[in-house]
């Protein structure tokens, strides 16, 4: 072989192992499969690490809470979260294949169903945690004073812009009576300060930011409006659902148990807001301390299981407001199996 065909072989080499780890590392192509390897290697793999996806909000809290706990009581934890900055950025991972699970947006869930992405909901993140917060200057005091307002959500796959719509809608007024906003959830507390927006709705803890550093105020919690309000569940690919069952129970038992934990007493919560805020969020921990104690029921994280009447309200108003763009009935896009198998479930028992 001639010096041109070893330079031609040595780059068709690297191109080829270049390409490999790409499809491992981000697209979740699994090489022990392809390659026909034997049931130890099969056995091996059953038993790694997955990357579970998570932002640095309350409603996706049990997830480092979770990871966490179990590094403190076993030296490691059974899955890699990995934190992002927006819901665009999971919902691509996801696509892609990066993330065999992660926790998301409802509404975004379900229509990423409808449009065919293969994905199940199998959790929720926690029920209420939700506000809408004006300027404590303002004189706005009732959701008709935001007739003419600029009012900041997420975007429109978002809970909070369901919520806005009812909210809005039990006052006979429509979206069409305020100018909505799309803005990330971290950028909301300075655009409420400077005034740029005259109101704020997303996840905890940015909203109770504007709330501790003393310029916010709550126009109103969306459990008034919503009665045991969802924000955020938990998504797994159907391709990990089929192949690796056991992991998708090992992640929901998982979370019941510390979100259990976390309502196991105040201790609990305070521990966990200085752990995950200075390991997981990158977070002043006074913030975090702030949400889950101000007051106590602001955010909660029992009773997470999948309920088809909770999800039937969120599909009905996803529908009116065309995130869905027809009925979508439950089975497909729930998996009820894993979140059955957490009743009677106790709380770690471990105290940091």
């Amino acid at each position: 072989m001639g010096k041109l065909g070893k330079i031609l072989c040595t780059a068709l080499a690297a191109t080829l192992t270049l390409g490999l780890l790409h499809a491992w590392l981000n697209l979740g192509f699994d090489p022990a499969r392809a390659l026909g390897l034997g049931k130890k290697t099969a056995a091996a793999a059953a038993t790694a690490r997955f990357r579970v996806g998570f932002l640095p909000v309350t409603c996706h809290l049990t997830c480092p809470v979770t990871d966490w706990i179990n590094k403190s009581m076993a030296g490691k934890g059974f899955y890699e979260p990995v934190r992002f900055n927006g819901f665009p950025e999971i919902k691509e991972s996801l696509i892609a294949g990066y993330l065999p699970a992660t926790f998301m947006l409802a509404p975004m869930a379900m229509a990423l169903r409808q449009q065919g992405v293969p994905i199940k909901i199998v959790y929720l993140g926690h029920r209420d945690g939700t506000a809408m917060m004006v300027n404590k200057a303002s004189r706005i005091h009732t959701v008709r004073d935001l007739r003419g307002k600029r009012v900041a959500v997420p975007n429109r796959f978002s809970n909070q812009y369901l919520l806005l719509r009812k909210a809005l809608a039990d006052q006979g007024m429509s979206i069409k009576d305020i100018e909505m906003v799309e803005m990330p959830p971290p950028d909301m507390p300075a655009a409420l300060y400077s005034k740029a927006v005259d109101a704020i709705s997303s996840g905890e803890p940015f909203m109770a930011q504007t709330e501790l550093d003393g310029y916010g105020r709550v126009l109103f919690q969306a459990k008034e409006i919503w009665p045991n309000f969802i924000s955020c569940v938990l998504v797994v690919s159907q391709k990990t659902i089929d192949e690796h069952p056991q992991w998708v129970q090992q992640l929901v038992t998982g979370i019941a148990r510390s979100g259990l934990w976390l309502e196991g007493g105040m201790d609990h919560r305070m521990d966990a807001a200085v752990a995950v805020a200075t390991q997981y969020y990158n977070q002043d921990p006074r913030l975090l301390r702030f949400v889950l104690s101000k007051p106590p029921d602001r955010v909660k994280y029992s009773d997470l299981r999948l309920a088809r009447k909770d999800f039937q309200q969120i599909a009905d108003l996803a529908l009116e407001a065309g995130v869905l763009t027809k009925p979508l009935a439950f089975e497909e896009y729930a998996d009820t199996r894993f979140s059955e198998q957490t009743v009677g479930a106790t709380q770690y028992a471990w105290n940091h």
